[in-house]
């Protein structure tokens, strides 16, 4: 099948792709909130035009995924994210998670696919670990009214709210002289509204409140951290500047004014440097 639904101990359908040759490396894609598998379209076309068995799921409450009203954190997403790997027996893999989908692999690497012996490499791409939120022992962080805001836009209009941020701040959209594609916009509005209220509604404190130090800490396969500089969703310094310091194999690479939803709109650059880290 090079589609289907994998069933959870908790009864949740989690619907993937996995596409390409099933005995070539497979290549894992986690996909950030409030999104799905689809956001993915460039780079598993470029990694299976390259030989790579390409796999991507929908977050439980996402997608095409079971609307739960349960299990919307960190440790579901994460166990989830093993019950597909492990229903297709993926080994030597490469997981690779945007945004909140980084939190997901940094604790899915550390709880399941390090102990299992599944996973070769990560990467952590414009990805929310160690923590967003702002506390004494993490300063730098976003407060949390900005976090409560977004939960009162959604409950208000979620799709409004959802026009809003494809539309400005998520692809830097909003930055004098962006070169402005609709297609992108309503592409990221379509994969959210396919997904619940209540699971974006909930996902916003387990993006936002996570603390992964010590999943960051626990990953010692070599992990590569991407980040754009104008990162106005995820602010590099409070995120991949700090991450990397905690990883064992950690290795940094940033792009100057790149935004939050670099892999889609820098995708040309992205790309080829993935495919680097992949073969390296």
């Amino acid at each position: 099948m090079s589609s289907g639904f994998v069933r959870t101990k908790d009864g949740t359908e989690i619907f993937y792709k996995d596409w390409g040759p099933k005995n070539a490396q497979p290549i894992v894609f986690h996909h950030g909130w409030p999104l799905s598998s689809d956001d993915w379209d460039a780079q598993m076309l470029f990694f299976l035009q390259h030989g790579y068995r390409v796999v991507a799921h929908d977050r439980r409450g996402h997608g095409r995924s079971s609307q739960v009203d349960t299990g919307n954190d960190m440790d579901h997403y994460a166990a989830d994210a093993s019950a597909v790997a492990e229903h297709l027996d993926l080994r030597n893999s490469v997981h690779i998670g945007h945004s909140t989908g980084g939190g997901e692999v940094a604790r899915y690497v550390a709880k399941f696919g390090q102990p299992q012996g599944r996973v070769a490499k990560a990467v952590l791409v414009s990805a929310i670990p160690p923590l967003m939120l702002k506390t004494e022992a993490n300063p730098g962080g976003t407060p949390i009214s900005v976090f409560d805001d977004f939960r009162s836009a959604l409950a208000a209009n979620r799709a409004q709210f959802y026009l809003d941020v494809a539309s400005g701040p998520f692809y830097g959209f909003n930055r004098p002289g962006a070169q402005v594609s609709q297609g992108v916009i309503q592409n990221w509005w379509r994969q959210g509204m396919i997904g619940g209220a209540l699971a974006h509604y909930e996902g916003i404190k387990a993006f936002s409140e996570t603390d992964q130090t010590e999943d960051l800490k626990a990953i010692t396969v070599p992990t590569l951290v991407l980040h754009g500089e104008d990162d106005q969703v995820v602010p590099i310094a409070d995120a991949a500047l700090l991450s990397v310091k905690l990883l064992k194999k950690g290795t940094l690479k940033t792009y100057p004014g790149y935004p939050h939803g670099m892999l889609t709109i820098h995708a040309d650059v992205l790309n080829p440097d993935l495919l680097a880290f992949v073969k390296g």
